[in-house]
């Protein structure tokens, strides 16, 4: 029992045991996993820091790259509106006043916003560690964009406003923007700076009361733009300027300097230039006053030192740039006056003609272009039934001339001319249209002109012989057209298609000059001018008068019909009273521009033309030569008259036409008519009393001439031994003159005589006077028939007795009383000079060899001379005597 208690206590002890020992190796285990959880734990632990630390750094990583690319993005943002602010503001429009200069834009180019000062953008510093402000250029839109504001600072503000005004002219085309002041506090003086501009239209000043009147002008001109230049095609004068690459309005700057308080109506015409004007190019610039804030409008708030905002930048601070130099200001406003008032530069005279030449019909009218509008379209000209003709004026330097030229290329590359025709004719000293004829330098002509007549200014009848030519051809006309039974140019050619009856042109450039003082030239040229005013319409003949005024023409007074048939009226710069009187269109207009109006000057029919640079000689000649080359082959010549050269009888066409025949009477050639035709003077010396011829005056040269021309007149229609000619020379000073008659003359006919064989030859042909008349007509020219004053018995005898029996004399007296003491006295007939020509011998003088009671009227002028024949003439004529050969 004991031992099995024992034995139970031994198992027992050893079961405990057992346990103890398997407690203790679970504790251990126990201990072990605890330390092994713990060092995991360690390590989870340590690991987190790590990760902790990996994160921290990672992040600090990506804060410091974040910081970095913002650092680099906004250097990159501001270089790029920094560069912005340049591309904005090229040139003029935003360079320091160091080194300013205009740089105008071409035409169809949208304006720059314009510099004011400096905009501070806050940005990292270059080196990364502390804040700095990077300057941009503080930019404000003005011309296509809208309107300025300005407030604040007085001294500031009047200075931004100078820089605005300053930059926008310097930005544009000169003259393309024109500016109004209003200052009814300083009354201009805040715009001083400014002043040059006034001169050239370019700035005009308001006075305080104007304030009303400039604002209704600026409303009305908007109206215009919107009705008559945008007309719906586009929305605003920037988008028809991109589109047509032309800018057809000048954009128009009001400036109001600190205009004050405003009347219910000025607030009202204000708003509508606020909404409406930018648009149609007006634009306002305010000082001094506030406006409801709406789109388009840019406020600026001067202030000194950064504290300048405006509206478009919101709070972003401005330093204002200083405002320009009055240096500057003062030769840039000089610069830009003098090249408004040069004008802007032509276009080419290409730009009027058609792509194929001779292609249009004038049977209802003549149509051509002018030049262009502002617009950028063709102005088109019409001569027609209306209008029929036209007045150019334009005072001198102008370009008158050159537009004369511009109409008839633009007139002459379209109708061919079988089709027109031109008749020129210019009264001021110089040759403008000696080049559309032949010259020695240049032997083309242009096709269509079938006369031209230069250096008139003192040959005022060749202008009438012009007139009385396009009378009778008005005539000529005018019964074709009644054999047709047609009334008008385009029915006469329909009806009779094989005619030749092209439109005629007549240009008279200063015109003036034909209708000058109360003489007959004038009243018979006035009569004509009414004459084809009025009926030439309807038959094609169109005149176009051209003159530096209009309004001192004693001979268009009292004729208000003749000046209405002249409804096309065009006027040059600054051209006085060819427009209707209201019209003052033409005080304003620049250079190689010019109003050309279709309704005799009235306001509404208005068109502005941009004229060519038709006046230059290589352009010019371009198309005359081509066109002279494709000229019909049996066209001819124009005639060309010009009043500074002597005529040749050897280029006398009816020189060239005398034949020889003793049986007809002879004709005495004496000298060039002033005549359309270039017909030479004549009379003839039949077998009749009185058929004599005197040559009256003191110029020598020239009464050599006139005699000298009729020996070789006769010479040529006499075949050797059927004429005798006798020349007595008196006057030693006609002694040269005479001795080249010798070898002209044929020696076997001809006898040379002196003072000391005078005798012989005037007494036997006194005697042969009174005989039976001879086989062969004798001549005697007598040069200073006074100087023999013994021998005037004889000379009276075969002056009165010689041309029934052939004998004429061809005499020259130094004087018309000489002559009337060789015929017997102040009592004595003077039928026996039945032809006479005066040199320097007024008209009061040939009265007792003029028929009636007056007398011709004729005063002296240098190689000029007035003929008249009994038999012939009804008044005399102005004759030019010929030249040497």
């Amino acid at each position: 029992m004991p031992d099995q208690k024992n034995q139970q206590v031994i198992d027992l002890r050893a079961a405990l045991a057992q346990a103890l020992g398997a407690a203790d190796a679970a504790v251990a285990a126990a201990q072990r996993r605890h330390a092994a959880a713990m060092e995991r734990r360690e390590r989870v632990a340590a690991a987190a820091e790590r990760q902790k630390a990996q994160l921290a750094q990672a992040r600090d990583k990506r804060l410091r790259d974040i910081d970095l690319r913002h650092h680099d993005d906004l250097a990159a943002l501001a270089g790029a509106a920094a560069a912005a602010g340049q591309t904005g503001a090229p040139g003029a429009a935003g360079d320091p006043w160091d080194r300013w200069q205009p740089t105008p834009g071409g035409p169809g180019e949208s304006a720059p916003e314009l510099r004011i000062g400096r905009l501070m953008l806050p940005s990292p510093g270059g080196d990364r560690d502390g804040p700095t402000d990077l300057e941009v250029p503080a930019l404000v839109p003005l011309l296509d964009r809208g309107h300025v504001v300005v407030r604040g600072d007085d001294r500031l503000g009047d200075e931004v406003v100078a820089a605005l005004l300053l930059r926008a002219l310097g930005t544009a085309p000169p003259g393309t923007v024109r500016m109004t002041g209003y200052d009814p506090e300083h009354l201009g003086g805040a715009l001083a700076g400014f002043a040059p501009l006034a001169t050239a239209g370019v700035l005009t000043f308001v006075g305080p009361s104007g304030l009303t009147g400039l604002l209704d002008e600026l409303v009305e001109h908007v109206r215009r733009i919107n009705e008559t230049v945008l007309a719906g095609e586009h929305t605003s004068l920037r988008e028809l300027a991109a589109a047509t690459g032309r800018r057809p309005e000048p954009w128009r700057v009001a400036v109001l300097m600190r205009p004050g308080k405003f009347t219910a109506h000025e607030r009202e015409q204000l708003e509508r230039l606020l909404r409406t004007g930018a648009q149609c190019g007006v634009h306002l610039v305010i000082r001094g006053l506030g406006v409801r804030p709406i789109p388009g409008i840019e406020v600026i708030e001067a202030a000194p030192g950064d504290g300048t905002r405006t509206s478009g930048a919101g709070d972003l601070p401005i330093v204002l740039d200083p405002g320009p130099p009055a240096g500057v200001l003062t030769l840039t406003s000089r610069r830009i006056a003098d090249e408004v008032a040069a004008g802007p530069a032509p276009v080419a005279l290409a730009s009027l003609l058609p792509a194929v030449e001779w292609q249009e019909s004038s049977a209802y009218g003549l149509t051509a272009p002018l030049g262009d509008s502002p617009q950028g379209t063709e102005v088109r000209v019409t001569l027609s039934d209306y209008p029929p003709h036209a007045l150019i004026a334009g005072p001198s330097g102008t370009g008158k001339t050159n537009l004369i030229y511009a109409w008839m290329g633009g007139l002459a590359a379209r109708y061919s001319p079988a089709e027109l025709a031109f008749y020129l004719l210019d009264f001021k000293e110089g040759v403008s249209f000696a080049r559309f004829a032949p010259g020695r330098r240049d032997p083309s002509w242009l096709p269509h002109v079938r006369l031209v007549g230069v250096n008139v200014n003192t040959d005022r009848e060749f202008g009438l012989a012009l007139l009385r030519f396009l009378s009778g051809e008005l005539r000529r006309r005018a019964d074709a057209a009644k054999q047709h039974e047609v009334t008008n140019l385009a029915e006469l050619r329909a009806d009779d298609p094989e005619g030749h009856w092209p439109r005629i042109v007549a240009v008279v450039d200063e015109f003036q000059v034909l209708l000058a003082g109360r003489d007959a030239v004038a009243g018979e040229a006035v009569n004509l001018l009414e004459d084809l005013a009025r009926r030439g319409r309807s038959q094609g003949i169109h005149l176009v008068l051209a003159s530096q005024d209009v309004s001192g023409i004693e001979a268009l007074w009292g004729r208000p019909a003749l000046v209405a048939q002249f409804s096309l009226r065009i006027a040059l710069p600054r051209a006085k009273r060819v427009l209707a009187e209201p019209n003052h269109a033409a005080e304003s207009l620049p250079r190689y521009h010019a109003v050309v109006n279709a309704d005799s000057g009235a306001y509404p029919a208005n068109r502005v033309v941009r004229v060519p640079a038709a006046g230059d000689r290589t352009s010019w000649n371009e198309l005359q030569h081509r066109l002279w080359r494709h000229r019909p082959p049996d066209l001819s010549a124009p005639r060309l008259f010009d009043g500074d050269a002597i005529p040749r009888l050897s280029d006398s066409p009816d020189f060239a036409g005398l034949t020889r025949n003793s049986d007809g009477a002879p004709v005495v050639l004496l000298g060039e008519t002033i005549d359309v035709t270039a017909r030479s003077a004549r009379t003839m010396l039949r077998r009749a009393p009185g058929r004599n011829l005197a040559v009256l005056g003191t110029r020598v040269d020239e009464a050599c001439a006139v005699l000298g021309t009729a020996a070789r007149s006769l010479a040529a229609q006499f075949a050797p031994g059927t004429a005798r000619f006798s020349v007595a020379c008196l006057d030693p000073d006609a002694g040269a003159a005479v001795e080249a008659l010798r070898g002209e003359l044929n020696p076997a006919d001809t006898g040379f005589y002196d003072h000391t064989d005078v005798d012989w030859l005037l007494e036997d042909t006194a005697a042969a006077a009174e005989e039976a008349a001879g086989e062969r007509p004798h001549f005697l020219f007598l040069y200073a028939v006074d100087a023999a004053p013994a021998h005037g018995g004889s000379v009276r005898r075969i002056l009165r007795q010689g041309p029934e029996r052939r004998i004429h004399v061809l005499g020259w007296w130094r004087g018309a009383g000489l002559l009337r003491d060789t015929l017997g006295g102040q009592a004595s007939r003077t039928d026996a000079i039945g032809a006479w020509v005066a040199l320097d011998v007024h008209g009061s003088e040939l009265a007792p060899y003029f028929p009636g009671t007056g007398a011709p009227p004729w005063y002296p002028r240098p190689w000029r001379a007035l003929h008249f024949d009994r038999s012939v003439h009804r008044g005399a004529e102005v004759i030019i005597p010929y030249g040497p050969s």
